[in-house]
């Protein structure tokens, strides 16, 4: 039968499947010991089983791919809106510490530890996947500035290197402590909460 009638399935789900297919063979390159290096259309389409030209038509270099892969690992951050700052901040250390469990978490280490030789793709992968995430953070320390939860003379990028360090800047290999996001939030909080009376 020639799949011309009847259940045919349309181009777009096919589509997908090569989207993800090449995002899959994007990720599992990037992961393995060579990192970014090892990460070319050639070896993503052989992996992929897929033509060049499908990986061109989405993404027009090698740097959009990665950033674009990676991008589907960290979903787009997630701007909670909860009845206090600590709520807020809990929801995102928790997303991060969970974003530290994906198969695939060893990419990012590859990719900032390829800075110094591939510097317009961390560029690109700052830009286009770190920086929303810094500024949803800094909405949320506002939000807590502005309703007297938090002091008013932070320094809001401190607050956030202290609140991501500790949870994102550890070996992939290493996991993290159970309760560890309740312990960074509440420690931090200690110490740029308002006093009483704002």
């Amino acid at each position: 039968m020639s799949g011309t009638v009847g259940g045919r399935a349309p181009g777009r789900p096919r589509s997908e499947r090569a989207e993800k297919a090449i995002i899959e063979a994007t990720l599992d390159l990037l992961a393995e010991e060579s990192g970014v290096a090892g990460v070319t259309i050639e070896a993503v389409a052989a992996r992929a089983g897929v033509g060049k030209t499908t990986i061109y038509r989405r993404w027009p270099n090698k740097e959009a791919l990665i950033v674009g892969a990676l991008a589907t690992i960290k979903s787009p951050p997630r701007d909670p809106s909860g009845p206090a700052v600590r709520d807020d901040l809990l929801a995102i250390a928790r997303d991060i510490a969970a974003e530290r469990e994906h198969p695939h978490a060893r990419c990012f280490w590859n990719v900032v530890g390829g800075a110094e030789k591939h510097p317009e793709l961390y560029a690109r992968y700052r830009r286009d996947v770190i920086q929303p995430r810094r500024e949803m953070l800094r909405r949320v320390l506002r939000r807590g500035v502005e309703r007297g939860e938090l002091r008013a003379d932070l320094d809001l990028d401190v607050v956030i290197a202290m609140l991501v360090g500790v949870l994102v800047h550890r070996s992939p290999r290493e996991r993290l402590p159970e309760g560890l996001p309740e312990a960074v939030i509440d420690t931090v909080l200690r110490g740029i909460a308002a006093g009483p009376g704002g």
